[in-house]
């Protein structure tokens, strides 16, 4: 990981989240935890609504978050997600999350999945997407 964060605490942060997720349309509860450049912590889970599926993602959620804190460099991110009733599967950010990670990633970001026998796949953010459209294209 980028930070001298313990990688086990971004996946507690984003577990914690992920329970008081708003899913009761898909059914599928998502908990993002993001680490900054100043080494805080921001959690964000998905939140639906009744305009399905004009909801707001985990990680966007957490990227507000850390954007209102003042922070604008995501170190690494960690995702869990999977069915209210169930444990946890691979949930790597949809693309237009990575889109939106792709604004505050900085060299070395990575992104963290786990399952639920706590098998974690971590990448670089430059793997999960690649050849990206940024803010030094404009």
């Amino acid at each position: 990981m980028s930070s001298n964060l313990p990688l086990d605490r971004l996946f507690e942060a984003a577990a914690d989240v992920r329970v008081r997720a708003h899913a009761p349309y898909s059914g599928f509860f998502v908990g993002a935890a993001l680490v900054d450049r100043e080494g805080r912590i921001h959690v964000g889970c998905n939140v639906e609504n009744a305009a399905y599926p004009e909801g707001t993602c985990a990680e966007a959620g957490a990227i507000a978050a850390m954007v209102a804190a003042g922070g604008r460099e995501i170190l690494a991110i960690a995702v869990v997600g999977g069915p209210a009733e169930g444990g946890e599967i691979l949930c790597p950010p949809c693309g237009g999350c990575r889109q939106k990670i792709r604004e505050f990633a900085v060299e070395g970001t990575s992104v963290h999945l786990r399952e639920a026998d706590g098998r974690v796949t971590s990448l670089a953010f430059a793997d999960l997407l690649p050849h990206s459209f940024g803010p030094g294209h404009l």
